[in-house]
C-alpha cells in the first residue's frame, strides 16, 4: 500500500472516530453526523481502493480522476452551505416571531398590572 493510501485511510478512520465522539457527547446531531460518517467512510474506501475513483472517472469520461473528486467535494460543500443558510433563516424567523410574541405578552402583562392594583 502506498503512503498516500495509508494516510487517507488513517485520516478517514480518525475522522470517523471524531464524528462518533461528537455524536456520543451530544455535540453533533445524529442526522448531521450520518452525513459526516459517510464522508469519512468514503475517505477510507478511497484510501484502501484508490482505483475506485479512477474507474468511476473513466466511466464518466474524465481523464484526470482527482478533478472528479474536487468537483464532487465543491458540489457537496455548496449544498451543505446552502442547507446551513436555509436552517439559519428558519431559526432567525422563529426567533423573530418569538420576540414578537414575547413583546405582545409583556404589553398585555403591563396593561393588566394597573387593573389589579
Amino acid at each position: 500500500m502506498a503512503n498516500y493510501q495509508i494516510t487517507t485511510t488513517v485520516l478517514g478512520v480518525l475522522f470517523a472516530a471524531v464524528i462518533l465522539f461528537l455524536i456520543r457527547g451530544d455535540r453533533l446531531y445524529l442526522r448531521l453526523g450520518l452525513f459526516w460518517m459517510a464522508v469519512a467512510l468514503l475517505a477510507v474506501l478511497l484510501g484502501v481502493w484508490p482505483r475506485l475513483l479512477d474507474n468511476f472517472a473513466d466511466s464518466l469520461g474524465i481523464r484526470y480522476s482527482p478533478t472528479l473528486l474536487l468537483v464532487c467535494a465543491v458540489g457537496v460543500l455548496f449544498i451543505k452551505a446552502l442547507h446551513a443558510d436555509m436552517v439559519n433563516t428558519r431559526i432567525e424567523r422563529q426567533v423573530r416571531r418569538l420576540h414578537q410574541s414575547l413583546a405582545l405578552l409583556q404589553i398585555k402583562n403591563q396593561q393588566a398590572a394597573p387593573e389589579k392594583r
